[in-house]
C-alpha cells in the first residue's frame, strides 16, 4: 500500500533504480576528489623533485662567503718620478672603485636597463621573469632577459656562460645567497668592478678611462648611458667597432631611464642628440716603451708573472718624462742625420705598382690611399709619410692627408740628386720631415727611415737612477733593448779605466809616456798598435794622450800598470761583462752594454763613488703597503782626488781633444766625456757628464757592419749627446766642477790631491762602517720619493743604488788569468833611445781601437822606463790608497758636502 506522504511521481521504481550505480552528485564529488589527490600527488612529486634537484645542484655550489675576501685582478701601474702613469700590465684592465665613487647618473643608467627592481627584490625578480616569459611565448623567441643584476654577478664569479636549466637554477640559488650575505651597495660595487666592457676593460672605471679618458665622477649622462649599455654584449655594442649599434644601444638606455623616471624629457632629448664623444686612451701607450719593458722583465723575475699582471702592484720608477722625451728626440734625429750620409735608398713602396686593398674591399688610388700617421695633426719636427701624386721637371707634388705640398730640389739636396724625376715617381710612398705646419701651409723635406740603430742612457750621478732609456729607433719595429742587451765594443772610451788605474798607482797627468812604434808578440805573430792618424808624437803627457785618444800610449800604459789590475778596477766600476785579459783591452776590444758603461762613468763626477744603475725606487701593493723599498748599494772605487783628476782629464778631451766639437758648448756648461770608435767604424760612442747627470750614446748596426768612412764617435754619437744635454741642462741650476779645473801645470794636481785626501770614504771608515768595499744606506739616510706614495727608502742618496743587475749585464764568461809577459827587448823601446821601426800589421785598423789578437802575450815590465813611462811620479804625489783603518778623525774632508753628511750617517747610523 502506498504511503500517502510520498507522491508516486517522486518515488523511483525498483525498475528505474536497477540500471544506476550511484546518484550523479556522488559521482561528481568522487571525480573531484580524485583530481585533487592526483594534483597533490603531482605537486608533492614536483616539490620533492625540485627539492632533490636543489639539494643536488646546491651541493657543489661554490661558497658565497668567498666574496667576503673579494679581490679581483687589477692592473699593475708604473709611475714616473713625478707620479705620472707611464705604463701598466694586466690580463684584465681593471681599476677598483668604492660605492661612493660611483656617480648617481651611472647607477641610474645601469639599474634602468639591467635591473630596475634591484632595490626591492631578493635576488630574483619574479615579476620580470613572468613578463619576460610571456613576451617570449607571444613572439616565439627569446625577446627579453630576466636575470637580475645579482644573478649576473653570480654568473661572473662562479658559473660558466653555458645556457642550461642546471646553470640557471644554480644562478638563482647563488643570487639568493648573495642577497642574504651582502647589502645592495656591496653587490652593486662588486658588479661595477667586475663587469666586462670590451677591449680588455673590466669595471666601469677602467672603461671610463679607456673610452673617454676620464674618471667616473666626470662622466656625462650620454657617456654613462653608453657604458651602461655595454654589459649586454660588449663586442656587438663596442663604440669603436660598431659606433652605429653603440649609439642605438645608448639611446635605448636613455629611454629606459626616462621610463623609469630617472631623467625628464628635456634631458632625454638633449642626451639623445649628443654624439658618442669618444676619446680613446690606448693601454699600450708609447711612453718610454724600452724602459717600461725593462721594468716589466725585472718585476716578473722578482715577483713572477701572476703577481705582475694580476695583483695590482704600484711601481714607482726613476724615469723622468722630460729627460725621456729629450733623449728620444735627440737619438731619433741623430739616427736620421747619420743615415742620410749613406745616401738615398729609394721609396718605401709604390701603391700603383702594388695597390693595397681598402677596408671596404676596393683598391687604393692616389686619391683614396690613407696612412695611419695622417690621423694626428702635423707639427714641425714630425716624420710623416707622403704620397707622390705628380712629378714635374722642377718639383714633385706630395699628398700628406688633407695637405698637398710641393717638394723642390732644395728639399732633397742631401741625396745629391738635382731633378725630381731622379727621386720621385707617382705612387711612391716616402718619409718626409715636417719643417713648418701653420694653418693650411705645410712645408716638408725628404727623409727616410734609418736602418742604423742606437741607444741612449741617462743616469743621475748622485743616485744611480736611470732617468731616460732609449733602446732603439722604434720599439714597435724591434723590441730588442740595445741599452741593456747589446754587447758592443766600446773603442777608446775604455781608456778611462786604464788611466784611472795609472793614477791610482801614483802617476800624474803630467807624467810623460812615449808615443812611438812598438810591437808585442802573440801566438799569431807580432801585433803593432797604431794611432788613428797613423802618426806618432813622441813623448807626450798622460793628459794629452787621453785627450787625443792616442792608442799606442794607452797600450804601453796598460802593459805598465797590469791588465789584471785594470780588470779588477773595472769590476769596482760596476762592469760585469767579460773582459778579455790582453793588451788590446786598453783599446776597447771587449764588449760592454751601454747601461753598464754609462753607469761606470758616473763614478768620476761622484767623487769616486759608484752607484749601481736602477730603474725602480719602490713597489707597493694595491692598498699602498710597501712590498719592496730598493735601498741603494754603494761602492767606493777611487779616492776623491783621483776621481777629480780624471774629471779634469776628461774635460781636456772636450777642450782640445777628440771631442773638441763640443768646446763651445763646454764654455756654457761644465761637461766632460770621452769618445769611442771601434774597428772599421762599426760602433760609435760618446759618454759624457755634467756634475749632476751622465749620458751615454751608442750608434751602430745590429749586424756589426761599418757605419762608413770617418764615422767615428765624435761625428756620430757626440752630436746626439750635445742635442740632449743642451736641452737637459737648461732646466737645471748652475753647476760646476770646482775641484776639477782644466789642467795647465803640475801644481794644480798637488792642490787637488791635497784638498781631497788619499783615501776613499768607506775605506777610511771600513772598521766602523762594516765594509771597505760597499754598503747599503741605512733607512735614515734615504729620503722619500718626490712623487705620491708611502714613505720608503728609495735610491735618492748620493751614494746609494739598488743591489740587482739590469738584464744583459750579468757575467758572460769566465776570465782567465792575464798572461805573464816574456821579455821582449828587441821590440820594446827603452827610455831615452829611439825605438826600432816596426811595420804595421796587415789587419791593423785605422781607428782608435782594434780587435784583439788571439793569445796576446804581454811584454816584460822591468821598470818605469822600459815601457816609455818617463820617470817616477812627482815627488809630492800621494802614495797609493792605504788599507782601511779605524777612527773618524778627518773623516770625509775629501768628499763633497752631501757625501760628507751621508758618510757620517753610514759611520754613525
Amino acid at each position: 500500500m502506498a504511503d500517502p506522504r510520498f507522491p508516486a511521481k517522486n518515488r523511483a521504481s525498483p525498475e528505474s533504480r536497477g540500471g544506476e550505480s550511484a546518484p550523479a552528485p556522488i559521482l561528481s564529488r568522487r571525480i573531484f576528489g580524485q583530481l585533487v589527490f592526483f594534483t597533490l600527488l603531482l605537486l608533492s612529486i614536483g616539490v620533492g623533485a625540485l627539492g632533490g634537484m636543489i639539494f643536488v645542484y646546491s651541493s657543489d655550489l661554490p661558497q658565497v662567503r668567498e666574496l667576503e675576501d673579494y679581490r679581483p685582478d687589477v692592473m699593475t701601474e708604473l709611475y714616473a718620478d713625478d707620479g705620472t702613469v707611464i705604463g701598466s700590465f694586466a690580463l684584465e684592465r681593471r681599476v677598483i672603485v668604492t660605492y661612493s665613487q660611483i656617480p648617481k647618473v651611472l647607477q641610474d643608467a645601469v639599474l634602468s636597463i639591467e635591473d630596475r627592481h634591484f632595490e626591492n627584490h631578493w635576488g630574483v625578480d619574479v615579476v620580470r621573469i613572468l613578463r619576460a616569459g610571456s613576451t617570449d611565448l607571444l613572439e616565439w623567441r627569446k625577446a627579453q632577459g630576466a636575470s637580475t643584476l645579482t644573478q649576473q654577478l653570480s654568473r661572473m664569479f662562479f658559473l660558466t656562460p653555458e645556457k642550461s636549466f642546471r646553470r640557471k637554477l644554480q644562478e638563482i640559488l647563488l643570487a639568493i645567497q648573495i642577497e642574504r650575505r651582502f647589502t645592495k651597495p656591496q653587490i652593486f660595487t662588486m658588479y661595477s668592478n667586475e663587469v666586462s666592457l670590451g677591449h680588455g676593460t673590466f669595471g666601469f672605471e677602467a672603461a671610463a678611462e679607456f673610452y673617454f679618458g676620464k674618471h667616473l665622477s666626470e662622466l656625462t649622462l650620454p657617456e654613462a648611458a653608453l657604458l651602461a649599455g655595454l654589459p649586454k654584449t660588449p663586442t656587438a655594442y663596442s663604440p669603436i667597432l660598431h659606433p652605429d649599434r653603440s649609439l642605438q644601444r645608448r639611446n635605448q638606455v636613455l629611454l629606459a631611464m626616462l621610463d623609469n623616471g630617472k631623467i625628464n624629457k628635456a634631458r632625454y632629448e638633449q642626451a639623445r642628440a649628443a654624439p658618442l664623444g669618444l676619446h680613446v686612451q690606448r693601454w699600450d701607450n708609447n711612453t718610454a716603451p724600452y724602459f717600461v719593458e725593462e721594468v716589466r722583465q725585472l718585476l716578473e723575475k722578482k715577483y713572477g708573472p701572476e703577481a705582475v699582471h694580476e695583483k695590482g702592484l704600484r711601481v714607482y720608477t726613476t724615469l723622468n718624462l722630460r729627460a725621456q722625451r729629450l733623449a728620444e728626440k735627440a737619438l731619433t734625429q741623430g739616427l736620421h742625420n747619420d743615415d742620410k750620409r749613406r745616401g738615398w735608398r729609394g721609396p718605401e713602396k709604390n701603391i700603383l705598382k702594388d695597390p693595397p686593398r681598402l677596408p671596404g674591399g676596393g683598391v687604393a688610388t692616389l686619391e683614396t690611399y690613407t696612412e695611419p700617421d695622417w690621423k694626428s695633426p702635423f707639427e714641425a719636427g714630425d716624420w710623416v709619410h707622403g704620397l707622390v701624386t705628380q712629378v714635374k721637371p722642377d718639383w714633385a707634388l706630395v699628398r700628406l692627408g688633407a695637405f698637398t705640398t710641393r717638394v723642390t730640389p732644395a728639399d732633397f739636396a742631401w741625396t745629391k740628386k738635382t731633378r725630381p724625376g731622379d727621386i720621385f715617381f707617382p705612387g711612391d710612398l716616402d718619409l718626409f720631415l715636417v719643417k713648418e705646419a701653420k694653418g693650411k701651409t705645410l712645408r716638408v723635406t725628404l727623409d727616410q727611415r734609418p736602418d742604423v740603430q742606437g741607444a741612449m742612457v741617462v743616469i743621475d750621478n748622485a743616485t744611480g737612477a736611470v732617468k731616460a732609456m732609449v733602446g732603439g729607433y722604434d720599439f714597435n719595429e724591434s723590441k730588442y733593448n740595445r741599452a741593456v742587451q747589446a754587447e758592443r765594443q766600446v773603442g777608446s772610451s775604455f781608456k778611462v779605466y786604464v788611466y784611472s788605474q795609472a793614477l791610482l798607482q801614483g802617476m800624474s797627468p803630467f807624467n810623460t809616456i812615449l808615443d812611438a812604434p812598438v810591437s808585442f808578440p802573440s801566438s799569431s805573430g807580432i801585433w803593432s798598435p797604431h794611432n788613428y792618424d797613423d802618426k806618432f808624437e813622441g813623448t807626450v803627457t798622460l793628459l794629452h794622450a787621453l785627450a787625443e785618444s792616442r792608442n799606442v800610449p794607452a797600450v804601453r800604459l796598460i802593459a805598465r800598470v797590469g791588465v789584471d789590475k785594470v780588470i779588477k778596477l773595472c769590476r769596482r766600476f760596476g762592469i760585469t761583462s767579460r773582459l778579455v785579459p790582453n793588451l788590446p783591452l786598453a783599446l776597447g776590444a771587449s764588449d760592454l752594454t751601454p747601461v753598464e758603461h754609462t753607469s761606470a762613468f758616473t763614478t768620476f763626477p761622484d767623487d769616486g763613488v759608484h752607484v749601481a744603475p736602477h730603474t725602480i725606487e719602490q713597489v707597493t701593493n694595491y692598498d699602498g703597503a710597501v712590498v719592496d723599498a730598493f735601498r741603494p748599494e754603494i761602492t767606493d772605487v777611487l779616492p776623491a782626488g783621483v776621481a777629480r783628476l780624471m774629471v779634469s782629464m776628461l774635460r781636456e778631451a772636450i777642450n782640445s781633444g777628440t771631442a773638441v766639437r763640443a768646446k763651445a758648448f763646454a764654455a756654457k756648461y761644465p761637461i766632460a766625456g770621452k769618445t769611442g770608435t771601434t774597428n772599421d767604424f762599426s760602433d760609435a760612442w760618446f759618454i759624457g757628464f755634467s756634475p749632476s747627470i751622465t749620458c751615454g750614446v751608442w750608434v751602430g748596426f745590429d749586424d756589426h757592419r761599418t757605419l762608413g768612412p770617418k764615422e767615428e764617435g765624435a761625428r756620430v754619437a757626440l752630436p746626439i749627446w750635445m742635442d740632449f744635454m743642451s736641452e737637459a741642462l737648461k732646466a737645471r741650476p748652475v753647476e760646476d766642477f770646482p775641484q776639477s779645473p782644466l789642467l795647465t801645470n803640475p801644481d794644480q794636481v798637488k792642490e787637488i790631491l791635497a784638498s781631497a785626501g788619499t783615501q776613499t770614504l768607506l775605506a777610511e771608515h771600513g772598521e766602523s762602517a762594516g765594509s771597505s768595499d760597499s754598503t747599503q744606506l741605512a733607512p735614515a739616510a734615504a729620503a722619500a720619493p718626490s712623487h705620491p706614495g708611502p714613505a720608503v727608502t728609495p735610491a735618492v742618496s748620493r751614494r746609494g743604488a739598488i743591489g740587482y743587475s739590469l738584464e744583459g749585464n750579468g757575467p758572460r764568461g769566465a776570465e782567465g788569468p792575464p798572461q805573464q809577459p816574456p821579455e821582449s827587448p828587441g821590440v820594446v823601446a827603452p827610455e831615452g833611445r829611439a825605438p826600432p821601426e816596426v811595420k804595421p800589421a796587415k789587419a791593423d785598423p785605422p781607428q782608435e781601437s782594434t780587435l784583439a789578437p788571439p793569445s796576446l802575450t804581454l811584454p816584460a815590465v822591468a821598470g818605469d822606463g822600459q815601457q816609455g813611462i818617463a820617470s817616477p811620479p812627482l815627488p809630492d804625489a800621494p802614495p797609493p790608497p792605504a788599507p782601511a783603518k779605524s777612527g773618524v778623525a778627518g773623516a770625509l774632508r775629501h768628499a763633497k758636502r752631501g757625501l760628507r753628511h751621508l758618510g757620517e750617517k753610514i759611520v754613525h747610523p
